[in-house]
């Protein structure tokens, strides 16, 4: 069975996302490492999501434009961190957070409006 890039590519964006936030804020519950080894960490993790995010971006390039993949992996990355701050992190949303999401669902809307 061939998976379609339209569902590929956000499968491996979120996956990729997820890596991402780790790897970029996972450190954040361990105050008490030294920078160098909460770099060297989420290095590890990013190569892990440099290996979900390529193909991606590969995959769904032609499916989607360029364009489309950014904002798409922009949303993906919102949605992904709102979970993750509030599971991981134990900070609340505010609603000042689901507006700016409401406005990158905008964003996602014009970009994936026909221009002709």
């Amino acid at each position: 069975m061939t998976v379609h890039a339209t569902w590929l590519t956000p499968l491996l964006l979120v996956g990729s996302n997820i890596l991402m936030t780790f790897a970029w804020y996972g450190h954040l519950k361990a105050p008490s490492w030294p920078l160098w080894l909460a770099v060297l960490v989420s290095w590890g993790i990013a190569f892990f999501e440099y290996c979900l995010a390529v193909p991606a971006n590969r995959i769904g390039y032609g499916t989607f434009t360029g364009q489309q993949l950014k904002v798409l992996q922009e949303v993906i990355t919102l949605g992904v961190f709102a979970v993750f701050s509030v599971a991981f992190l134990g900070e609340q949303l505010r609603w000042t957070y689901f507006a700016a999401m409401g406005c990158l669902v905008g964003a996602v809307v014009f970009i994936f409006l026909p221009v002709d």
